[in-house]
């Protein structure tokens, strides 16, 4: 779909510009990212840079499955971040010790909740290497989570500051190819590293791909169910479900308005 296609030069422009403001009206020069080696959170690292010096970046790699982080470590390496500022963090042993002290054992009928807390460890640790560094945590965030409400509240959400989140999924590998991610981080398989094995289109039943075009076609073209599918978009029914069960993450806390 023509209208999902962005302009990858301006739309760097705009977002390093972005960073820039923030950074200068908050009066902070360092930020935290957090790097999975997955595409938005690379994205955002490549962002980031154009705007800080490597030393005012500091890394965090948080795993709980394994320790692997290549091909991501060789961006890191090229960008020239000093190794004192690279933290690889199992989360492990912490999210372990609340599994033990709330008695959840089992992975199959307990996955959502030991997810959670996973995303919300690693939130504890970024925003504790931030306090420790004076710096912003960068959030990774894009448009397609955050419509589809596929995120942990205070948990991978929760961020200062979001330089993609205002661009589908689609949109942000059109941006990755033009600032020149490698190719195996770009077609790898999303996956929030939730669980052994966990992939986000496993989990939501539809693609990103269709996703976007749904989501574009509800949302900003205003067109029913009925019309999007008559375009072909099978699953639109199901995208859509998806996200109104969600809706709940962006309307709370619930507060008196007077």
């Amino acid at each position: 779909m023509n209208d999902l296609i962005i302009n990858p030069a301006k739309e760097k422009g705009k977002i390093v510009t972005f960073l820039q403001n923030t950074f200068q009206n908050q009066g902070i020069d360092h930020a935290v990212i957090g790097l999975s080696g997955g595409i938005d959170s690379t994205v955002s690292f490549f962002l980031l840079k154009e705007v800080l010096p490597p030393e005012n970046i500091f890394i965090a790699h948080l795993y709980y499955f394994n320790s692997v982080f290549t091909p991501v470590e060789t961006v890191v390496k090229e960008a020239k971040i000093p190794q004192e500022n690279i933290y690889h963090i199992s989360i492990k042993k912490s999210v372990d010790e609340i599994l033990k002290l709330q008695n959840i054992s089992s992975l199959e009928t307990e996955r959502m909740r030991i997810g959670n807390i996973a995303a919300r460890m690693r939130m504890i640790l970024l925003f504790d290497l931030a306090k420790k560094h004076n710096s912003l945590v960068v959030g990774t965030e894009n448009k397609s989570e955050n419509l589809l409400g596929y995120f942990t509240r205070f948990g991978d959400q929760a961020s200062d500051i979001e330089p993609i989140e205002h661009l589908y999924k689609t949109q942000v590998l059109q941006l990755a190819r033009y600032l020149g991610v490698p190719d195996a981080l770009i077609n790898q398989t999303p996956t929030a590293g939730l669980w052994d094995g966990q992939t986000d289109e496993g989990e939501f039943g539809f693609t990103y791909a269709e996703a976007d075009q749904v989501l574009y076609l509800s949302l900003e073209k205003k067109l029913t169910d009925e019309e999007i599918e008559k375009q072909g978009f099978k699953n639109a029914k199901k995208i859509l479900g998806w996200r109104q069960k969600n809706l709940f993450k962006h309307e709370a806390p619930y507060v008196i308005k007077n």
